[in-house]
């Protein structure tokens, strides 16, 4: 297998690989499903490294010229045929990453250097652990290191500073790292589902301070006037995603000025992703006033966007975090990763995890500089991750409850 020949190539958009050739590498285990695996019924791990996802930010124009986000797909082939993949982005700014690098950035140019165009081996605007080193299972070590040194390549040929796989798994962060790339850590905050029968056996395992407080939420959350609806596959009719588009644009503008999916996105995705897609609604009188969009993973439910027209005291908990905890443990779901940041999830039964990226930078020095930040950076985040957790909500093991 060390022997074996492997040629490294970049196409600028995903029409250029059949589906199932990407997807062969992407979800695996999707296909596995669909013949009778685990869980039969052919769903990726995560959706968002699939071919559909990503195809549907670029024809949608989410991805592409003047957004940012240039596609430069990773390809590598043996004998002619895709053995490993990567969704890779050459990036003129630092936005919709969510693993934050502007400071790195004005320091770089403040000492004379050009920081843009960087590559970003990620998926856009998406905080969501997935494999980026996406492979064949027969080929998952010499794909993974044809992946990292390609991308390494392209960016030295191209002079470029640097390169960043965001939101990667904690094995491809140890690959990484062996092969001379940053390893940096952050944090998130997800809901693990231990086995239970309903949301009131989640609860029981609360104190009572922080079971009464959940209880009182989503009573009040309850008597917002209206009633909460979740839609998924054919259920999502058009006049949902226009009332969504508004609520996301409510927040897309207050959070980052300019949201970053456009309208068609949501076209895209009820033509293509509707299967892999939970949308929780809160309608008055049949006119919704707020909307969680999820998107369904193999075992995991992942929050993405929220937005509203009005406010209701505790609606965003209850669409955003306590159903999509009912939707966890009536389907099985080993988790709820809620998305970034946020440590007023804690109260509410999502705990702190670590999440991974690597980097490298191609000056030497600035490269040195970055490597002593990131050692403090991973101490400091292993810190609080720890003090996060001894003040989480649930009972204490030989403790009397509140």
């Amino acid at each position: 297998m060390s022997e074996t020949e492997v040629e490294i190539s970049v196409v600028g958009s995903l029409q250029d690989i059949a589906p199932a050739d990407w997807d062969a590498c992407a979800c695996p285990e999707a296909e596995a499903g669909a013949k009778g695996g685990a869980r039969a019924d052919g769903r990726p791990a995560d959706p968002f490294t699939t071919h559909r996802f990503l195809m549907a930010l670029e024809r949608s124009g989410s991805v592409g010229p003047g957004t940012g986000w240039q596609p430069q797909y990773l390809l590598a082939r043996v004998a002619g045929q895709i053995i490993a993949c990567a969704p890779l982005y050459a990036k003129s700014h630092s936005q919709g990453e969510y693993i934050f690098d502007h400071n790195w950035a004005h320091a770089y140019e403040r000492a004379g250097g050009r920081y843009y165009p960087k590559l970003q081996m990620a998926v856009p605007f998406t905080p969501a652990t997935g494999r980026r080193l996406l492979t064949l299972p027969e080929f998952r070590q010499i794909g993974e290191a044809a992946l990292l040194q390609g991308a390494l390549q392209i960016a030295r040929d191209n002079h470029l500073s640097s390169l960043h796989i965001t939101f990667c798994t904690e094995a491809e962060a140890e690959r990484g790292a062996q092969m001379g790339l940053m390893p940096r850590s952050s944090q998130q905050f997800h809901w693990f589902n231990e086995g239970y029968a309903d949301f009131d056996a989640f609860l029981a395992t609360l104190s009572s301070r922080k079971r009464k407080n959940i209880r009182k939420e989503r009573a009040a959350a309850a008597g917002f006037g209206g009633q909460i609806v979740a839609l998924g596959g054919d259920e999502i009719l058009p006049e949902h995603w226009d009332a969504f588009w508004n609520f996301y644009q409510n927040t897309g503008a207050r959070k980052w000025g300019t949201p970053y999916l456009t309208r068609a996105f949501f076209d895209e995705a009820q033509r293509s992703l509707r299967d892999d897609m939970l949308l929780v609604l809160a309608l008055v009188e049949d006119r919704p006033v707020a909307g969680a969009l999820n998107f369904i993973g193999r075992d995991v439910l992942y929050g993405r966007y929220w937005g509203c027209t009005d406010d209701f005291p505790f609606l965003h908990f209850e669409l955003c975090y306590y159903r999509a905890i009912d939707y966890a443990i009536a389907h099985g779901l080993s988790r709820v990763e809620a998305g970034a940041q946020g440590s007023h999830k804690l109260a509410r039964g999502y705990m702190p995890v670590e999440t991974h990226s690597l980097h490298w930078v191609a000056d030497e020095g600035f490269a040195r500089a970055i490597a002593q930040y990131l050692e403090a950076e991973r101490a400091a985040v292993d810190e609080e991750i720890e003090v996060l957790t001894s003040f989480g909500p649930f009972k204490r093991t030989g403790m009397q409850d509140e």
